[in-house]
């Protein structure tokens, strides 16, 4: 039987990556862009232009599949690390997910793929390993992103449990090359690499490379098992250490390194020095939250599944590094 994989999100940065990753593997492709976005060039690959708020110019998607084992890969999203839920980010979180996961009822898809994210596991107490759950809920997660995650996730589950098969995948912080989409972890290492960054705070973060999320994403959906959750995590980095690397890959200035509380003190100063250099703020309350926040999890699970292997950050800085314009 023929195969189509479904990509919504294709022009972001784990979108456009899984398309890519598909197509060496000789994949007919379709993928989702938003009508102000452009994509690649290639016989195998067919773009739609539309809007996952939009239900109808989604159809085109799905149409003329029969015979065909379909995959969907659901990438969509609006990644945003402001405090609260903002309408936008709830309509293309959780009603976009509500829609994409509907059609793919209605077309008897073969799987469905919902990238999620570990921010909606509910947060244990430090020094507690997160694994996998099986019932997510907004008010159990901190933070806009992290709530419209944890709706739309138990909201593919329960298509699941209504005959869809689905496969959930929680990646952590998303790094690497070749991102479109202006990535807030990507936007870090060009901030401090154009030596734009203002100050180091101190914490870190569970980061990943983008090309591991992908690869897992399609090990998810050749190996994972219907209705089951996959954390394709990688581990703990501290933010000093992650500039300390790119300093060794590249060069750089050190910065000072604020503590949380005094971070969140100057939060306006530095709320104000972004708007003044025109960039969106790195530092919000909830970024620096999550800078503090317990992100001890457990991939296990996905490296015994789906034999996911994430590499090692410096790999991933290196290559993030060398692909941006600056850099020569």
């Amino acid at each position: 039987m023929e195969e189509l994989y479904i990509v919504t999100g294709a022009g972001g940065h784990l979108g456009s990556t899984i398309v890519r990753m598909l197509l060496n593997r000789s994949k007919e492709v379709r993928g989702l862009i938003l009508p102000r976005e452009n994509g690649m060039d290639s016989e195998q690959l067919t773009y739609i232009k539309g809007d996952v708020r939009d239900i109808e110019s989604l159809r085109p998607l799905f149409e003329g599949c029969e015979g065909k084992k379909v995959t969907v890969i659901h990438t969509a999203g609006i990644i945003d690390i402001s405090d609260q839920v903002t309408k936008n980010m709830f309509e293309v979180n959780v009603l976009g997910t509500r829609n994409v996961a509907d059609l793919c009822m209605v077309y008897h898809v073969s799987r469905l793929i919902y990238v999620s994210s570990v921010h909606a596991i509910p947060e244990k107490k430090h020094l507690q390993v997160h694994k996998e759950v099986s019932f997510f809920s907004p008010t159990l997660v901190t933070g806009g992103y992290a709530k419209t995650k944890a709706a739309a996730t138990q909201l593919v589950l329960k298509r699941a449990a209504r005959g869809l098969d689905v496969v959930v995948v929680h990646p952590s912080g998303i790094l690497g090359p070749n991102d479109p989409s202006g990535n807030h972890l990507v936007q870090l290492v060009k901030d401090y690499v154009n030596g734009k960054l203002p100050a180091c705070v101190k914490g870190g973060y569970d980061f990943v490379d983008v090309r591991d999320v992908a690869l897992g994403c399609l090990a998810a959906a050749e190996k994972g098992r219907r209705g089951e959750c996959y954390i394709l995590s990688n581990r703990h980095y501290e933010i000093r250490d992650v500039l300390k690397m790119i300093r060794s890959i590249h060069g750089g200035r050190r910065l000072p390194t604020l503590p949380v509380w005094l971070a969140k003190a100057v939060l306006p100063m530095l709320k104000c020095y972004s708007r003044m250099k025109k960039r969106r703020p790195l530092y919000t309350h909830y970024s620096l939250y999550t800078l503090t926040s317990n992100d001890r999890f457990s991939h296990d699970k996905a490296t015994r599944e789906l034999d996911y292997r994430p590499r090692d950050l410096y790999e991933t800085l290196a290559d993030t590094i060398d692909q941006m314009p600056h850099a020569s």
